[in-house]
């Protein structure tokens, strides 16, 4: 079984979500089972040397989209500890100039013809290194041309005509969507492609639309959220086309390496520990605290945030409560990026606040160490497709305290339950979430709760075992079919 991966983001390589570890991780668990190759580009960001990429003798290949011929260049190494190969295409014109993942403030149509002329690329690519796939795994908007490729221009080439497609959603607010001029440059066939039940959307291309009606399976990344999206609230004006591919759609809850995040081993914390020496915990909350030049005090609770600063992470609740957040007998250390207001609001905050410290930006080794050290971990997300952090901070002993909905509902057991793990409130509003707050600033004080809680998230398996089994099957399924 031969497995291609496309994806805009691969961990270690380039990262700038969540979409990144999956397919970094992933194919690790399922290697033993298929033949893999993953398809990326060659953002300016990634660093060559230090992953030993290397360009492929004789990669050159030219394409043209609308009347522009553009140049493109295959890169190649393999995925840390595995045999897997990575394959970066290069294009100077749209990816390897930047020095981002997403760059800011592009033009839209730009933003657009990068992706294409990836999509068409790891096509072309695939069958010039003979990489004959059973299923192409598509991810999110960027790489949703793949399976309209598949459907209309190579709809009778022989190399791909045995090919499946699986589609996967990591976010369905994020579904490219332009004027139907942009299908003259991706050279695709309009009158196959452009209608009702293929990708056309209210008089727009949308090519999540496409993926999702020619693809042979759809998947979100976690089986509530796979429900969600099915009505109006999260369902992003798609919830119609869904329902109409509810055969196909399927709901499989992403995790994470623990050999990656592991706080036994993990060399970016102050000091490793694991269940059985939680006491060590305790140096790496000094040492956040000494960092953002917080008073470390042994009774009083550390709740930390590491998250991008946009609508959807619930950063609103956290506006509105501010007041009453800087009154609690707790402290908070806010790490991440995004819209302006939300990054202004956190730097006022850490300013004029003696309990609140923000971190603008993203620091991995930082971020690790907000996990490491922090008490509770914030999640009031208004909706969540799966999330990691909630399953990176149970792993490092920081009881999350999330809003109820998509993978934060399947991963996280809500206090008091048996083997609970963290804490939930469901309305979305700021009064609820502090409340969930102080219910945890209130176990915080029974220390034998509180540890006993630490142990259930600790140990709780949310590594990638089990749900690459159940890629493994959907696979099958479809390549049998």
């Amino acid at each position: 079984m031969k497995i291609l991966f496309a994806s805009a983001e691969v961990a270690p390589f380039s990262k700038a979500g969540g979409l990144a570890d999956v397919i970094g991780s992933l194919p690790k668990q399922i290697e033993k089972d298929a033949e893999i190759a993953i398809f990326t580009p060659l953002h300016g960001c990634i660093d060559k040397e230090k992953y030993g990429i290397k360009e492929l003798e004789n990669s050159e290949m030219w394409l043209t989209f609308g009347n522009q011929p553009h140049k493109f260049n295959l890169y190649m190494t393999k995925l840390p500890d595995t045999d897997i190969n990575v394959f970066f295409v290069k294009n100077d014109w749209y990816f390897s100039c930047f020095k981002e993942v997403y760059p800011k403030n592009l033009d839209p149509r730009y933003e657009h013809e990068r992706y294409i002329s990836f999509s068409l690329a790891v096509m072309e690519y695939a069958k010039a290194l003979n990489f004959r796939a059973d299923v192409i795994h598509a991810n999110d908007w960027h790489t949703a041309m793949i399976p309209m490729y598949l459907h209309s221009n190579y709809k009778f080439d022989d190399f791909w005509k045995d090919t499946k497609c699986v589609f996967e959603i990591h976010n369905l607010a994020y579904q490219g969507i332009w004027f139907e001029d942009v299908i003259d440059f991706a050279n695709m066939r309009k009158d196959i492609v452009y209608n009702q039940w293929g990708c056309e959307h209210y008089n727009r291309v949308n090519w999540m639309k496409g993926a999702i009606n020619y693809s042979d399976r759809v998947v979100a990344v976690s089986p509530t959220y796979s429900r969600e999206i099915l009505g109006s609230e999260y369902g992003e004006n798609m919830d119609y086309t869904l329902r109409g591919v509810q055969n196909k759609l399927r709901g499989i809850l992403n995790g994470i390496d623990y050999t990656v995040f592991d706080p036994k081993k993990d060399k970016a914390i102050f000091k490793n520990y694991d269940v059985k020496s939680l006491s060590n915990k305790d140096e790496n909350k000094k040492a956040l605290c000494e960092y953002f030049g917080l008073e470390y005090n042994p009774q009083r609770p550390l709740i930390g945030f590491v998250s991008r600063l946009v609508d959807q992470k619930g950063i609103d609740l956290i506006r509105d409560m501010q007041y009453e957040l800087q009154n609690l007998d707790a402290d908070f250390v806010f790490m991440g990026s995004g819209d302006k207001d939300y990054e202004n609001l956190f730097i006022w905050l850490s300013n004029n606040t003696k309990n609140i410290r923000t971190y603008v930006g993203y620091d991995a080794k930082l971020a690790n160490l907000v996990y490491a050290g922090s008490d509770f971990f914030l999640m009031p997300s208004k909706f969540e497709p799966c999330g990691l952090s909630q399953l990176i901070a149970m792993r490092y002993g920081s009881l999350p305290i999330v809003r109820a909905t998509g993978g934060l509902e399947d991963t996280v057991t809500g206090y008091p339950l048996d083997n609970s793990n963290g804490f939930k409130f469901w309305a979305y509003n700021g009064w609820d979430m502090l409340n969930a707050i102080k219910c945890a600033l209130y176990v915080y004080t029974d220390k034998y709760v509180f540890n006993a809680m630490r142990k259930s998230a600790m140990e709780a398996d949310f590594s990638w075992k089990r749900s690459a089994a159940q890629y493994l099957q959907m696979y099958r399924e479809i390549i049998n079919k």
